[in-house]
């Protein structure tokens, strides 16, 4: 399966397939047209408590912080809302490739589509 991940702000493309919005909030300045969704699955995100929290650590971007982060997502997509819709991803990997989590954040390395596209991945093979 061929999951991938982009920014929301780059231009989509033929290649990109099926292109889920996977944040809480709609990205600043993204026109709707300009961001050519298929799915903007909220649920996925982290919630608004682990986001704020991430946002809130003077430096969020250390590898440190960012593993706490990832563990405590990781710990959200297990059930409840997240869960659910970790598992209509797998619906949807299943059914289109690719898949293409779009995010906002500006670091292409420590964002949660990151850990998004890890746990999907993990399900998929049936290791999650």
């Amino acid at each position: 399966m061929d999951i991938r991940i982009k920014r929301v702000y780059e231009p989509a493309a033929p290649g990109d397939g099926f292109r889920v919005l996977v944040d809480r909030l709609w990205p600043r300045g993204v026109s709707k047209e300009a961001a050519a969704l298929d799915l903007w699955e909220k649920e996925a995100a982290p919630s608004t408590e682990l986001r704020r929290a991430w946002h809130a650590e003077v430096d969020s971007r250390s590898p440190a912080h960012f593993a706490g982060f990832a563990a405590d997502y990781r710990a959200e997509l297990s059930g409840g809302a997240a869960g659910a819709a970790l598992d209509e991803l797998v619906r949807l990997a299943r059914e289109h490739s690719p898949l293409t989590l779009l995010y906002g954040a500006r670091d292409p390395e420590t964002n949660h589509a990151v850990v998004l596209r890890e746990a999907l991945l993990e399900r998929l093979r049936g290791d999650g």
